[in-house]
């Protein structure tokens, strides 16, 4: 058992404290009280009482003397004390029963927590997976509500099948205006090569034409100056049809 001791100071100052017995020496004194049922430090302990009731009590038996009034009077003394120090006794297994047993629910309480804590621990895990799951499964559906509100927002099928034909019609009649443009224009182009070979030939029946011309000048040039009359060919006569 521990003693305080404290020594008071004055104002703002702390209060030092000590303890007149250290920690082992504690458990020698609380255990030598235990076994002497000694409660306090003062007074005679029961067991050295009891030890005392019996020692005169035995001493009284070994007289010759004839003292038996006296021996009953000490072997009362000594039962009296004996039962005196067997109620702290009984009161002390009592304790130490009520101890094992409360010793025993505090296990069986602590094996219940340990086994709730595990199973808590285990709930919790669950839960936590739930939860992912619940994200995951929250997602789909929002990702679902907007793919839906987006369905919502276009036309009925029917109007787009609509639209689809009417585009397919046009698209029919663009290809029928385009295949029919290119058969123009591979036309066009087929007259614009035979326009251009008849103009190849024109320009080279002109060249043709205006080398004879020349040539006829040169011959009646040539018969002027060597003084052959009657003979004149004019342009008209020079012109071809």
């Amino acid at each position: 058992m521990s003693i305080k001791g404290g020594k008071f100071a004055g104002k703002g100052e702390t209060v030092a404290s000590h303890y007149a017995f250290g920690p082992l020496e504690d458990d020698i004194i609380i255990k030598h009280r235990l076994l002497t049922r000694t409660t306090t430090t003062r007074g005679e302990p029961p067991l050295k009482k009891l030890q005392k009731k019996f020692t005169t009590f035995a001493l009284e038996i070994e007289k010759e003397a004839d003292n038996y009034n006296d021996c009953e009077r000490l072997a009362k003394a000594l039962l009296q004390e004996l039962n005196t120090f067997e109620i702290p006794l009984l009161k002390s297994k009592a304790v130490i029963d009520a101890n094992v047993r409360e010793k025993e629910n505090f296990n069986d309480l602590k094996g219940e927590i340990n086994q709730q804590i595990v199973q808590a621990q285990a709930d919790i895990e669950d839960l936590k997976r739930q939860l992912e799951e619940s994200k995951v499964e929250r997602k789909h559906k929002e990702e679902a509500e907007a793919i839906r509100k987006l369905i919502a927002m276009q036309p009925p099928r029917s109007e787009t099948q609509k639209v689809i034909t009417e585009l397919e019609k046009e698209i029919a009649m663009l290809e029928a205006e385009n295949t029919a443009s290119s058969r123009t224009l591979d036309l066009r182009k087929k007259q614009f090569a035979l326009l251009l070979h008849v103009v190849d030939e024109l320009q080279n029946t002109i060249e043709e034409e205006q080398s004879l011309v020349e040539e006829v000048r040169n011959v009646v040039d040539d018969h002027n100056k060597s003084g052959v009359g009657g003979f004149t060919v004019g342009p008209e006569a020079m012109a071809v049809d």
